[in-house]
């Protein structure tokens, strides 16, 4: 209960007493109720309460009722509620002057109600009041959950979270500048309260007061402090909780804010590094030295580099840029759960993502695949030319292969557009052989594919197509059965078969890594005549 003397006395039936004596202590705090049946009760009454008696302890001596009455103002009592009638028909005069003196409240309670009415009645008032209390609070927290930390101007901040607390607010800033206020207070009264470092609470400027709250982050510089000027005399519980919040949330943004600018250039300086690094092969060290200075530690062990391009080259740079972010955020957020743990760079038109792994017993190259594979953002189909598309360089172990790998990436972009490949994963190790013999003659090329598929290319034309198709597919899919069926959407049975009937028309075993080899280059090399 906290309910000053004033406020008691305005709750039924309470509201037919009198306050007869002690009138300048009507604002002290009522925080509980008891009955004093015995001359003793000042030992054992706690401070803040208030107790109720017909004065039968004390009606034989008003002398000793003054004592009380002194005992009971020193343990910081609220006040007494006498019922006259019964055994004093009226107080005396010597007992009014002393509570007068003390601003001790003593308050004739009416005889027709019974102290159990009153004593109910201001724990009904105290319910209610906590009750609409609570939810105003909870209200307020609403409306700080739903403001978040969304603005983007520092003083409409200030000024959202004022008009949700309800009262007069002011922040003054680290230097002990005042960055708002809506109080009254003036600049030397809100100035009295800084720079000192201490718990929230009550600060105080002459007569006024204010609810003070730090803003600090944990380990962190303060950034100053909130001021809160309620019009109650006691804050609940609940509402000083209330108060922290918002602290806390400005406390955040304010913090966020300033990080966001000083973490923005540091990103930019190191990504700078990086390009000087990786186009004009300047020393790796610094970027590397910058890198650990901002905790980043980039090569914890075996590692792969990927870069990431629309593969919509029509897309004006701010369309790009947002997609880039977009295919950030979702790398940082899905590789934090697996095996490899990503550091990625938006570098003008691409992302170029440096993958280690956290495992002890070799790289998750497939991990990393399908963690590529599953992005889908908005950018739409492949097979429309639109849509992200991924680049990988092969495994390295050093540090000092990193521009190399980012090379490896590049060539595996510009061999992809080449060849009109549809993958959109494609690593290095499918392109070797394509970066090999890019430069043989059309003429070799033809001679070759002749000489090894003159067998099929001699039967019906219907034929020989759907067997060449079915061997491209199977070649293409690294001698995987089930995956070629799946893709040429037949049997696995009847893939089977055709290979069977490929393997004795043109004699090869598909066992035998030399075949395949040759096989591999066929089907490069009519792409590349058919690219030509």
């Amino acid at each position: 209960m906290h309910l000053t003397i004033r406020e008691a006395l305005a709750i039924y039936p309470l509201t037919e007493a009198k306050l007869v004596a002690g009138k300048q202590g009507e604002s002290r705090i009522v925080k509980s109720v008891n009955v004093m049946d015995a001359p003793d009760i000042a030992d054992w009454t706690k401070s803040g309460e208030m107790l109720f008696t017909t004065a039968f302890a004390m009606k034989d001596s008003p002398q000793e009722t003054v004592n009380l009455l002194r005992k009971l103002n020193d343990r910081g009592a609220a006040g007494l509620g006498i019922k006259l009638g019964r055994f004093w028909t009226e107080l005396p005069q010597i007992v009014m002057d002393e509570a007068d003196r003390l601003h001790f409240p003593i308050i004739e309670m009416p005889f027709q109600f019974t102290f159990s009415d009153q004593m109910n009645a201001l724990f009904n008032a105290e319910y209610r009041r906590n009750t609409e209390l609570l939810q105003t609070v909870l209200d307020k927290q609403k409306k700080l959950m739903q403001f978040g930390l969304k603005q983007d101007n520092m003083q409409s901040m200030f000024q959202l979270i004022s008009e949700i607390l309800g009262y007069p607010m002011a922040v003054v800033g680290a230097r002990g500048q005042i960055l708002y206020n809506t109080s009254a207070w003036s600049s030397d009264q809100l100035a009295q309260n800084w720079p000192k470092k201490r718990k929230s609470g009550w600060v105080y400027a002459g007569k006024d007061r204010a609810y003070r709250v730090g803003l600090q982050q944990q380990d962190d510089e303060p950034l100053g402090h909130l001021l809160i000027i309620p019009d109650a005399v006691l804050l609940a519980t609940v509402e000083e909780g209330l108060f922290q919040q918002a602290a806390d949330i400005l406390t955040f943004h304010m913090s966020y804010t300033f990080r966001s600018h000083v973490e923005a250039s540091a990103e930019r300086d190191l990504q700078n590094n990086l390009i000087r690094y990786l186009d004009k092969g300047t020393s790796l060290e610094e970027f590397m030295e910058q890198a650990e200075a901002r905790g980043l530690f980039i090569f914890t062990g075996a590692y792969q580099c990927v870069i990431g391009k629309n593969k919509k080259e029509s897309l004006v740079a701010d369309s790009t840029n947002e997609k880039l972010k977009d295919l950030k955020h979702y790398m940082e957020a899905h590789a934090k759960t697996s095996n490899l743990r990503g550091h990625h760079f938006i570098l003008k038109d691409r992302m170029f993502s440096i993958y280690s792994t956290t495992q002890a017993d070799g790289f998750p190259e497939e991990e990393l695949s399908q963690l590529l594979s599953k992005y889908d953002g908005d950018a739409g189909s492949i097979s429309d030319g639109d849509g992200m598309v991924f680049y990988t360089s092969s495994l390295k172990v050093k540090p000092t292969a990193l521009r190399e790998a980012y090379l490896e990436c590049g060539e595996t972009q510009r061999m992809s557009d080449k060849l009109n490949l549809p993958d959109r994963v494609l690593h290095y190790e499918t392109i070797e052989f394509a970066h090999l013999f890019q430069h043989l003659s059309s003429s070799m090329m033809e001679d070759y594919c002749a000489k090894i598929l003159r067998p099929l290319l001699e039967k019906d034309p219907e034929y020989s197509q759907e067997m060449i198709r079915t061997l491209e597919v199977f070649i293409r899919n690294d001698g995987q059965v089930s995956e070629a069926a799946k893709q040429l959407f037949i049997h696995r049975n009847t893939v089977t078969y055709r290979l069977e009937k490929i393997s004795d028309l043109l004699q090869v075993d598909f066992k035998k890594v030399n075949d395949l080899l040759k096989l591999k280059a066929v089907f490069l090399f009519r792409q590349f005549l058919h690219v030509r």
